[in-house]
């Protein structure tokens, strides 16, 4: 099926759509016009000497000064020329290196005279640049299914975005109703345009949501139980509602990714093996399934503890520098991502069980038209 999708995009499609990507990273590389924020472009850099800086920790740094010389690219003031100065270290820890022809956020202080303070980098184009690089990566190897999962993931990333829009209306009072229809709406679609509506999908959509489900309750069930201790919620940053409910939302979505991995992996294994060999029973088939979850799960469960402990990584390297414990160090940074990577695991090997058990019992073998078509 992946050769027909991809003979079905002629080689001047791929034409087109590489000219439009990249004309697309064109345009938002110059689209300043679009933002109310000042936006300065840098013309011209001048860095000034080194020099040694150390805090009451004896951590040593070197810290320079840039003299910025760029241009207002948007709003009431641009095309005027404005002087910035930067004051950055070798470390990077809480500052940044600007160079020539990048740009910047900026905040104008008009004052005795015009002078500008940096906000961040501006970044979209990078960003969209990276975008188009996925979806190129999305159509080479997957052909025209390739168009089916960007499209689900533009839509995913609209109703994301509008969740927090809800949230945000709600001030934080309803964050986990919104996250919990979110994450169903983002099952549902994910599946149904990736897979199809059929009956692999509700046998797949029925596993991730079931297995996301209960690792949740069971998590919750254990929290309670030991009276959440050594789960500390107050260590998430920016937070301006209620940080328990937000933390579940964030499992909740986090688990239910690994979750549709497992399972489409799984169900999807044993449609074709029932196909090839229609008269499996259910018990072979669910030992089947079990032994797919176990080949893929280990790998998957180690993936996403690197990926929640590396996220934690540098601000727990910067409260060990400062004299913290290890122990204070881990609880404040790395703890609850100890903890979504114990909930993931959890929802993956019941992804396994469900996933299993579901299409052992919901998969019929293809009657002798089906069978024909399947083979050809």
């Amino acid at each position: 099926m992946q050769t027909k999708g991809i003979k079905r995009i002629k080689w001047y499609h791929w034409g087109l759509i590489l000219a439009l990507l990249l004309f697309s990273v064109w345009l938002v590389g110059h689209d300043d016009f679009l933002y109310s924020q000042p936006i300065v472009q840098i013309k011209r850099v001048t860095n000034g000497h080194p020099s040694k800086v150390s805090d009451e920790f004896n951590n040593q740094d070197t810290q320079r000064t840039q003299i910025l010389t760029g241009q207002i690219t948007n709003g009431v003031q641009q095309g005027k020329k404005v002087t910035i100065e930067n004051t950055y270290s070798q470390s990077r820890a809480l500052d940044q290196r600007y160079h020539v022809g990048q740009k910047v956020f900026v905040v104008l202080h008009i004052k005795p005279k015009l002078k500008a303070t940096i906000k961040e980098s501006k970044r979209d184009q990078v960003i969209w640049l990276l975008v188009c690089l996925a979806v190129i990566t999305l159509l080479v190897t997957l052909g025209g299914s390739g168009i089916n999962a960007i499209v689900s993931m533009g839509i995913n990333t609209l109703l994301f975005f509008l969740a927090l829009q809800l949230n945000k209306q709600t001030d934080g009072g309803q964050v986990l109703p919104i996250f919990v229809s979110l994450a169903v709406i983002f099952a549902v679609i994910t599946l149904g345009l990736v897979i199809g509506i059929n009956r692999q999908m509700v046998i797949t959509l029925l596993a991730v949501v079931g297995a996301t489900a209960l690792a949740v309750i069971l998590s919750e069930i254990v929290i309670a139980l030991t009276g959440a201790h050594g789960v500390y919620y107050e260590s998430m940053e920016y937070v301006t509602q209620p940080p328990k409910p937000l933390f579940l939302a964030e499992v909740i979505i986090g688990v239910l990714g690994a979750a549709m991995d497992v399972a489409t992996d799984i169900i999807a294994s044993l449609v074709a093996l029932k196909q090839e060999r229609p008269e499996l029973s259910k018990r072979a088939l669910f030992n089947s399934g079990r032994q797919i979850g176990q080949a893929i799960m280990g790998p998957l469960i180690n993936v996403l503890f690197f990926i929640f402990m590396a996220e934690t990584l540098p601000m727990t390297l910067i409260y060990l520098r400062n004299g913290n414990t290890w122990a204070y160090s881990f609880s404040m940074n790395m703890s609850l991502g100890m903890l979504s990577s114990l909930i993931s695991a959890i929802g993956i090997v019941l992804t396994v069980l469900l996933a299993s058990a579901l299409a052992s019992l919901g998969i019929k073998a293809p009657n002798r038209k089906e069978q024909s078509k399947w083979e050809r």
